[in-house]
């Protein structure tokens, strides 16, 4: 097995979970990751990973996590809502830290509103990072940082392979939640974004997976990407993927 090993988390709001079942199935594995980047949900499960989480902590923590615990309505123009209760969540697990501060070298995708432009977050303040990738457009308010509107980093790059290759690794593997989902009708404008934002992502994920070396892609079709009760589903499907795509790869030789 190769010694320098990145892991790829892609977005996918609640369908994040099954990031969860890759991480159990890599440490059953006993495969070391040497670097980690995330976008979107797959930035929030990255970072926690990164500053030593397991995966059992994580799920933990992600069982009680509801809409509610990151979402609140905004006053903004530029949003319906915000995310500012997730800066809270993530101080009080893992305090107020600095990406450069994290276990696993750690890249967080965001996109730069004001150019299009991608801007991937290697320092800096953790807690702002995962709020930006994790803004979808019209849904979470921008997050400032310096000139730059940061918003969700999967509008340019969805599943982030691209920092790991900046960052010399010898393999990668990629977790892509969109190429098998099946979208529901949406209830609400909230969902309706949700739903169209990932529409857009569907049609780029193909050409950004094609230089992983373990591309993980779980049969989500079943899910929603709204309803937090199916996590523990999710987790497992996750997981199973992750071994089936493990065994069948070189990196246990």
């Amino acid at each position: 097995m190769e010694n320098n090993l990145g892991l790829a988390l892609g977005g996918g709001a609640v369908l994040g979970a099954a990031h969860i079942g890759v991480l159990k199935a890599i440490e059953e594995q006993k495969i070391e990751i040497s670097a980690i980047s995330g976008t979107s949900i797959g930035a929030l499960v990255a970072a926690f990973h990164a500053f030593g989480n397991p995966y059992k902590d994580i799920q933990e923590m992600i069982l009680h996590i509801g809409w509610s615990d990151i979402s609140s309505f905004s006053l903004s123009k530029f949003g319906l809502m915000t995310n500012q209760k997730l800066e809270k969540l993530i101080h009080r697990h893992l305090g107020k830290v600095k990406i450069e501060d994290a276990e696993i070298p750690l890249c967080i995708v965001t996109t730069n509103i004001n150019d299009g432009s991608k801007c991937v977050l290697e320092k800096g303040d953790l807690a702002q990072a995962v709020m930006a990738s994790t803004c979808l457009p019209g849904v979470y308010q921008p997050i400032k940082l310096g000139n730059a509107l940061l918003i969700d980093g999967g509008i340019v790059e969805n599943v982030p392979i691209s920092p790991l290759i900046e960052l010399k690794v010898d393999k990668i593997i990629a977790v892509d939640l969109n190429t098998n989902k099946k979208y529901d009708a949406p209830n609400n404008i909230v969902e309706l974004l949700i739903n169209s934002f990932h529409y857009l992502l569907a049609s780029a994920v193909e050409s950004q997976s094609k230089e992983a070396d373990v591309l993980i892609q779980p049969d989500l079709s079943e899910f929603n990407l709204y309803d937090v009760k199916q996590v523990d589903k999710l987790v497992q499907i996750g997981y199973e993927t992750a071994i089936e795509r493990i065994e069948h790869s070189s990196l246990l030789q």
